[in-house]
């Protein structure tokens, strides 16, 4: 998959192909994306055209000072290869700035979507563009009239509500990662490296890997999760603790991310891990001791086994 960064205002040294863009800010790349980017697969089979996607960066919420959206459910790097699994020929990534969300509606279609090739457009029921988010779906189709077709898709509920990267965000806040999964269509995941820490949890039988994540992942709730794994080609299921481990006397000012891994005992020093999130077990909290810290760990590991058993998962 090719991807172009795109700055407005732009020139392209080359014609792109004719292509069918999918178009929308896709974090998490969320079932209700997915769909999006379907209509756009078909129409472009059907017009005999690439499969393109135009993202942004960084969020328009952002720029707008509509919100303060600095940490992500999808990084780009993990999103644009979601795109590619998905099919995806193309992804522009568009920078989002004040110029750029000063177009009005005509300049956005004749000098943004018209110089790219555009055929046809695949966008969600609530899609907005142009200066003051004026611009709808609609608005695009009656501006594309005779040059591009526009095909926009309807939302998928979920106990009636649409899905949408807002819910999950709510969802993770509240440590309803099962929600999560449901709107996402996956675990919710992110990638880090295996860094040494203190070397608690092996003093006290439980060692774990201590993960640094290296891009800004959208945090989950304090708690006690049930996990799955992967580093080189392994995947192991495991308990992860994100908190501020409160027992100890010295606790963290910023919230750790440590997972034990069941039935595993390697050196996985340095190396990057990826792990997707199952389920909640419980909320972090203060023990009065470390034997009764370590005795609600032995049961932590207990119902992650009993869990993942019931899942067909061990």
């Amino acid at each position: 998959m090719e991807t172009i960064q795109l700055s407005y205002p732009f020139s392209l040294q080359d014609s792109p192909p004719p292509t069918v863009l999918a178009i929308g800010y896709f974090d998490g790349v969320h079932l209700g994306h997915r769909a999006v980017i379907e209509r756009a697969k078909s129409l472009a089979e059907r017009l005999g055209a690439a499969v393109g996607v135009m993202t942004f960066h960084p969020h328009p919420r952002e720029v707008l000072g509509k919100g303060d959206i600095s940490h992500y459910l999808t990084p780009f790097q993990e999103k644009r290869e979601i795109f590619e699994h998905l099919g995806v020929d193309r992804t522009y990534v568009m920078r989002f700035d004040r110029e750029f969300a000063s177009l009005s509606k005509e300049d956005f279609v004749e000098n943004v979507l018209m110089p790219l090739n555009v055929k046809g457009i695949a966008v969600g029921f609530n899609f907005s563009f142009a200066k003051g988010a004026e611009g709808t779906a609609k608005d695009l189709a009656d501006l594309g009239q005779g040059r591009f077709e526009v095909e926009i898709t309807p939302p998928i509920y979920q106990d009636e509500i649409p899905l949408s990267s807002t819910r999950i965000r709510e969802a993770l806040s509240e440590g309803r990662v099962e929600l999560a999964t449901d709107i996402l269509g996956r675990p919710y995941a992110f990638q880090g490296k295996v860094a040494h820490g203190d070397h608690r949890g092996r003093k006290i039988g439980f060692p774990t890997a201590n993960l640094l994540l290296e891009e800004a992942y959208f945090p989950l709730d304090t708690g006690v999760y049930v996990v799955k794994a992967s580093w080189k080609e392994n995947e192991r299921y495991g308990v992860m603790n994100v908190g501020y481990r409160p027992t100890f006397h010295d606790a963290d000012v910023r919230p750790t991310m440590e997972v034990h891994l069941l039935d595993t005992n390697e050196d996985l020093y340095g190396l990057n891990m990826a792990v997707s999130v199952l389920h909640r077990l419980r909320s972090e909290r203060k023990f009065p001791s470390i034997d009764a810290l370590v005795d609600q760990i032995r049961k932590d590991e207990k119902e992650a086994r009993s869990w993942l058993e019931s899942k067909g998962l061990s």
